[in-house]
């Protein structure tokens, strides 16, 4: 008897943190959903605090997280809104690891160069924390996403266009762009990418490579 309410109290135990938790990070979410303060500058942290506000408005919605992020974007001013390009196209390079590409080798079973490059907006698109996480070890994804979700976010390449043009008023893209400008400057991701860093793999190697992510999806 004394066992069981030993096993008993310690079962509450973790269902009370569980909720605790659960609670926490929720009010963490609404927090951040009624929240947006527009910061003086573009920067890394604030390319973040938008990607994050998306996320807690769209309720896993693609449309609707690039809808809010364009919407909150075009509150910048046209330089402000070329940086913010300028980030996401750093992000999108520096994720460009052959590490990435076997987690999307075993999350959506093939690797192509559009899907590669949709996958690597959709780890952006689902915000900072797992972004660096994934980075240093891709494996860490089984922990924060569904076999349900849409490994692809093609959409945030054109947030950028689109809230330059809400606050420029152009309709025609010329050469002052958003994605024009970041191009010149040399932040390519796509035929004139750097390499991709790290070692290349083998598909048999995938499941003692990435244990979690393959038990995950496999």
């Amino acid at each position: 008897m004394k066992k069981f309410k030993i096993i008993l109290f310690l079962m509450l135990t973790i269902i009370s943190c569980q909720l605790k938790n659960k609670n926490e990070s929720e009010g963490k979410s609404k927090k951040i959903a009624s929240e947006f303060i527009k910061g003086n500058k573009m920067d890394k942290d604030e390319f973040w605090k938008i990607i994050d506000y998306s996320i807690a408005n769209s309720k896993n919605d693609k449309l609707e997280q690039e809808k809010t992020i364009v919407e909150k974007l075009s509150a910048y001013n046209p330089e402000q809104i070329i940086e913010f390009e300028i980030i996401l196209r750093q992000l999108i390079i520096q994720a460009d690891d052959f590490k990435i590409m076997g987690a999307q080798k075993i999350i959506e079973g093939y690797v192509s160069d559009d899907s590669y490059l949709y996958f690597r907006c959709w780890l952006i698109g689902k915000g900072e924390e797992i972004y660096k996480e994934t980075i240093r070890n891709p494996d860490v994804l089984s922990d924060s996403i569904s076999r349900e979700d849409e490994f692809d976010f093609e959409e945030l390449l054109y947030v950028s266009t689109k809230a330059y043009k809400i606050k420029t008023g152009k309709i025609e893209e010329d050469a002052t762009f958003p994605r024009d400008v970041a191009y010149l400057k040399g932040l390519d991701y796509d035929f004139g990418a750097p390499p991709t860093k790290g070692v290349d793999w083998k598909e048999e190697d995938l499941p003692v490579t990435y244990p979690k992510l393959w038990r995950f999806f496999n």
